[in-house]
């Protein structure tokens, strides 16, 4: 199909996302197309919970790992890439799944028990102590999901001047 410039019309490629930059809007769709994409991945390769958990979006080390390994996925399974590339990417895969359960262990989070991932506090930080992590029973992933997907998008559009702004960490203060 050609557009009016009579260029081919053809789908934008795959690109870097970074979650600290991006828009509530564009943050909505890279939420649910991650999220399906892991649910596709978990369930293809039959991966526990010990590498990717139910509640793998609260954990910024989940959701930057995660989000890499999709996009390694959707070049290596571009139709114009060459045909070894699925190969490369499976060798990736073994790497990745290997620091995924690191960050699933160091995290805390498991099949129905979910907890901020601990934070080593430096001197004159005002984090919570390891003893005010609270942990929270996980009883429905989709719904947890769902809500936290809405506080990330309403948490966006409150700071929408500063998203994108040279070390705001939008998404993980």
């Amino acid at each position: 199909m050609e557009s009016t410039s009579g260029d081919l019309d053809l789908p934008e490629p795959p690109h870097s996302i970074n979650w600290n930059t991006l828009t509530a809007d564009e943050a909505e769709i890279a939420w649910r197309e991650l999220d399906a994409w892991v649910h596709w991945l978990r369930r293809t390769y039959a991966l526990p919970a010990t590498i990717i958990p139910p509640a793998w979006h609260r954990h910024p080390e989940l959701v930057w790992e995660l989000s890499a390994l999709h996009l390694h996925w959707l070049g290596a399974y571009d139709p114009d890439q060459h045909g070894s590339a699925p190969l490369g990417w499976h060798r990736d895969f073994a790497d990745a799944r290997e620091r995924l359960r690191d960050w699933v262990a160091t995290s805390g989070t498991r099949l129905d028990h979910d907890r901020p991932t601990r934070q080593t506090t430096w001197p004159g930080e005002n984090l919570p102590r390891e003893d005010e992590v609270q942990e929270a029973r996980i009883v429905n992933r989709d719904e947890d999901f769902a809500a936290f997907v809405t506080d990330d998008i309403s948490r966006r559009r409150r700071r929408a001047p500063d998203c994108g702004s040279p070390g705001s960490d939008a998404q993980w203060q």
